[in-house]
This record gives structure tokens, C-alpha cells and sequence, in this order.
């Protein structure tokens, strides 16, 4: 070893946090929780809608109040925990998510649920930046690094699917009331364990004024973008108000970026998403996340409704899918990280996702779990995690240490907006080619068993054709990480980035991308 590489290895090794990997611990707790709650309090809809009396118009705002809340805000809650320290910023938005839940749990009528989940969705937005940003700051040894994001995209992918695993549990065995009640000792104990062992390192912050236009601006062109395509799904892609939220969405949004290109303290530093890298991982990611709630979204129903599952089964069929991303996060990805370019795990990981989700374009009626969809499940969990490991850390890597949050706020704002645009596009298209193959069938299908069958194998028809589409997806997140993303195997020396200029904010070792 060089003695140039030997004092900068002491220098890591002195400068790193000893208690990171407890770190790590209470910041992936957190993570879990929040990514649990997009999918826990789903299952639980049916019967907190009966017991609250939510008319099937308004049950939509049980999610839609939280992704709106959530989308519109996480570029001010990345702000925030520059600037307000991303410490605080988690413990606070943890004890915030605590409470929201509280609130949920016992609410007892329509509104005050759309409330708390709203409230969730604000704590949320402060949260999820502020965690994937201390992890950005605290591990900056690239070896490190990569095991601790493939532990923390690991969760990232496959929280969704224990969210299924533990809302069916709750809800069939407890109350509906326990997938909000659940978040409170998540919330305790990752509070608790990161008031005491997460060390901030100093220097970091971002002290520079608040750009209220900015903040106005990217809030409301997301909650529009959001609103749009919620909308969408349930009122059409023609209706007046759909079209007036895109609209909205895309003024809003254009004068965001003239003003963020203009101000000396812009809330979106423009310099985050021209770095080729960085706008790669951002669209690839939004991509593979509209394909892989699709997955998520027809699954469940395939399995509950055509296959007969219940709630609790289903959860445990998800269960493969969640062992291969964590296989594919923490074995694959974190292991060839450090030996070969992220492209190279990120689009083959993709591209395997798309071979998993072109086997589910094959499901019918009486499809084999064990010959069909569980290979399907683990080349997409494999996949999937192969890519997200890698895409969440270049996704943070060479931003200043002062817009870590905002970085990380752009991760988080593609997988939702990615979320919105899956949930309602896929299921347009299901829902189009389900009804056109029931028109086309039932006239001949006789008796009541016979129009029971060709009701089912309209639902069948529409998820496939749903499918596809999301083959093509994932395809398209695999060719734009391929071809995007540049950026060489990350190096273990402290570098100055592209977007970066030497100075007092060098005190923060973030490993950068060599180029």
C-alpha cells in the first residue's frame, strides 16, 4: 500500500462513526416502517371503510390523502434536514408518523382517517429524505457503503410485499385499527436508538434562506401531478378536472424550474439533476417503480379474487419475491458494488425484473403457484434488488453534503410519482381490457357458472394485458440505466465531483463517482 493510501485509510478510518452500523439498524427500522405503510393499511381498507361508513366514492382518499401529502411535499422535507439538521429532522418525523397513526387508528369517521393519513404523509415526506440522506453522510467507506445500501434498498423494495404479509395478519386476526397502531413501536424504537448512536457529521448543513417560491411551486405542481394521475384511475383520462390537475402540473412545475435557475438559494439546485448519472437513476427508478406496482396491484387481486387466497396467504406468496430481493440487494449487488459500474448491475437487474414480469403475462385461471409464479416472483425480487442497491447510492453519491436531503428527496419523489402514474395507468389498461372481453364473452356464456367463468377470465385477460405494458416498462428502466449511467465502479478516495467545488463542505467525506 502507498503511504498516500495508507494515511487516507487511516483518516476513514478515524473519521468514521463507530456506532454507524447501530445507526444503520434504527435508520433501516424507519425506512421499513414508512415503506410498510403504503401497503399495510391497503389490505385493511375493505373493513375500516365498512366500519367507519366511507362511501366507495370517497375510499380513495384513504390513499390518496397520504400520496399527495407525501409526493407534494419530500422536496421541502429534503430541505428541511439540510437545513435543519437531518438528525432532527428524522426524530421528528418519527414522532410525527407516531402520532398521525394514533390518530388513525382511532379515528371514528370518514374525515378524521383522511386526516391522520394525510398527517402521515406530511411526517412521512420530513422522514424518508432525512433517512436516506444520514445514510449518504455516515457510511463513506465504498465497501461499507455498499453493504449498508443493499441492506437498506433491500427493505426499499421488499417492505412493500411484508406490508401485505402483516396487513393480512392484523386484519384477519386483530383489528383494522392494528395496521396503524403497528407504527408506533417502530417509530419508538428507531426514535429512541437514533437520539442516542446517530452522529451527524458537522459541517453539512445547507444555512442558506428558505426559497418560499420555490417550495410553493414544486408543492403544488407535484400534489396536481399526483392528483392528476390518482384521478385518472377512478374519473377517466378525459375528465375535465384530470386534465385541468396535468395542466396545472406542468405550469406549476415549468415555473419551478425557472425560478429554482434563478435564485441564489434555489430549493432544487438544478446542478442535482443535470449530473447524467443522478437524472439516469432518477427515471430509471421512476420507470421500474410504475412497473413494479402494477405487479403489486394485479397480484393481489389475482390471487384473492381468481385464485381464492386469503389476505394471509396471499402475503406469504409474496413472500419469495421479498427473499430475492433481499438476495439481490445485499448478496448480488452489495458483493459486485465496489467491483464493477452500476450500470452493470442496474440494467441486467432491471432486465431480469422484465423477464420475471413476462412470465406473470402467461397466468390464467388455474396458473400453478409453485411452476408459474413463484419463478416469476424471484426473478423479479432478484432483479429488483440487484438494481436498487446501486440506484439508491449513486443516487446520493457526489451531491454536495449540504444538498443530501434534496438529493434524497428526488429518490423518494420518483418512486411515488412513479407509484401514482403505475397505479393509475396499469389499472386503466386492466380495467379497459376487462370490460371489452366480458362485452365481447358474456353473450354466450349461458348459465350463471358460465358468466361467473368469463368474468374471471376477463379479469384474467385485463392483468395480463396490464402486463405486458409493464414488461415494456422495465425494459425501457433497464436500456436508460445502461445507457445513462456512466459513472465508473465507485472509488474508495475521497474525490471532488463534478457538481462540487473544494471547500468547507469537504469536511463531510460523501464518496463520489469517478468519472
Amino acid at each position: 500500500m502507498s503511504e498516500t493510501a495508507a494515511q487516507a485509510s487511516g483518516v476513514r478510518a478515524q473519521s468514521a462513526d463507530a456506532n454507524r452500523w447501530k445507526a444503520l439498524v434504527f435508520i433501516a427500522l424507519a425506512q421499513l416502517m414508512v415503506v410498510l405503510d403504503a401497503t399495510v393499511v391497503n389490505i385493511a381498507l375493505p373493513s375500516a371503510q365498512r366500519d367507519l361508513g366511507i362511501s366507495d366514492g370517497n375510499r380513495q382518499w384513504v390513499v390518496t390523502a397520504y400520496a399527495l401529502a407525501f409526493g407534494g411535499l419530500l422536496l421541502f422535507g429534503g430541505r428541511i434536514a439540510d437545513t435543519w439538521g437531518r438528525k432532527r429532522a428524522f426524530v421528528a418525523g418519527l414522532a410525527g408518523f407516531a402520532l398521525a397513526s394514533v390518530l388513525g387508528g382511532a379515528a371514528t369517521s370518514g374525515p378524521m382517517m383522511f386526516g391522520a393519513r394525510a398527517l402521515q404523509g406530511v411526517f412521512g415526506a420530513l422522514l424518508a429524505p432525512a433517512a436516506l440522506s444520514l445514510l449518504a453522510v455516515t457510511f463513506t467507506d465504498a465497501k461499507e457503503r455498499a453493504k449498508a445500501f443493499g441492506i437498506y434498498g433491500a427493505i426499499a423494495g421488499g417492505g412493500g410485499a411484508v406490508g401485505l404479509l402483516l396487513g393480512g395478519f392484523l386484519t384477519e386476526y386483530l383489528d383494522w385499527r392494528w395496521t396503524f397502531f403497528v407504527n408506533i413501536p417502530f417509530a419508538v424504537v428507531a426514535a429512541a436508538g437514533a437520539f442516542a448512536v446517530v452522529r451527524e457529521p458537522e459541517g453539512g448543513r445547507n444555512r442558506a434562506p428558505l426559497d418560499f417560491p420555490g417550495v410553493v411551486l414544486s408543492t403544488l405542481g407535484l400534489v396536481a401531478l399526483v392528483y392528476g394521475f390518482t384521478r385518472a384511475e377512478s374519473d377517466g383520462w378525459g375528465d375535465a378536472v384530470t386534465v385541468a390537475m396535468f395542466v396545472a402540473s406542468v405550469v406549476l412545475l415549468a415555473a419551478f424550474a425557472v425560478v429554482e435557475a434563478k435564485v441564489k438559494a434555489p430549493l432544487l439546485p438544478l446542478r442535482v439533476l443535470t449530473d447524467r448519472n443522478r437524472a439516469g437513476v432518477y427515471l430509471s427508478l421512476g420507470l421500474a417503480i410504475i412497473g413494479m406496482f402494477g405487479l403489486f396491484l394485479f397480484l393481489t387481486y389475482y390471487l384473492q379474487v381468481v385464485q381464492g387466497y386469503s389476505p394471509v396467504t396471499t402475503g406469504f406468496a409474496f413472500l419469495p419475491m421479498v427473499a430475492g430481493m433481499i438476495t439481490g440487494s445485499t448478496q448480488i449487488g452489495a458483493r459486485l458494488m465496489t467491483r464493477v459500474a452500476p450500470r452493470l448491475l442496474m440494467g441486467p437487474g432491471f432486465l431480469v425484473a422484465a423477464c420475471g414480469m413476462l412470465l406473470l403475462t402467461r397466468i390464467e385461471i388455474g396458473s400453478s403457484y409453485p411452476a408459474l409464479l413463484l419463478p416469476a416472483m424471484v426473478l423479479l425480487g432478484l432483479g429488483m434488488g440487484t438494481a436498487f442497491m446501486p440506484a439508491m447510492s449513486l443516487a446520493t453519491q457526489g451531491v454536495r453534503p449540504r444538498d443530501a436531503g434534496v438529493a434524497s428527496a428526488m429518490v423518494n419523489t420518483s418512486q411515488q410519482v412513479g407509484g401514482a402514474i403505475g397505479t393509475a395507468l396499469l389499472n386503466t389498461i386492466a380495467s379497459s381490457a376487462t370490460a371489452s372481453y366480458i362485452t365481447g364473452h358474456l353473450a354466450a356464456a349461458g348459465t350463471e357458472p358460465g358468466r361467473r367463468l368469463v368474468q374471471l377470465q376477463g379479469l384474467v385477460h385485463g392483468y395480463t394485458q396490464a402486463i405486458w405494458l409493464a414488461v415494456g416498462i422495465l425494459v425501457v428502466a433497464g436500456v436508460i440505466a445502461l445507457t445513462f449511467v456512466t459513472a465508473r465502479r465507485p472509488g474508495s478516495t475521497r474525490v471532488t465531483g463534478s457538481d462540487r467545488t473544494p471547500g468547507a463542505d469537504d469536511e463531510v467525506a460523501v464518496p463520489v463517482v469517478l468519472h
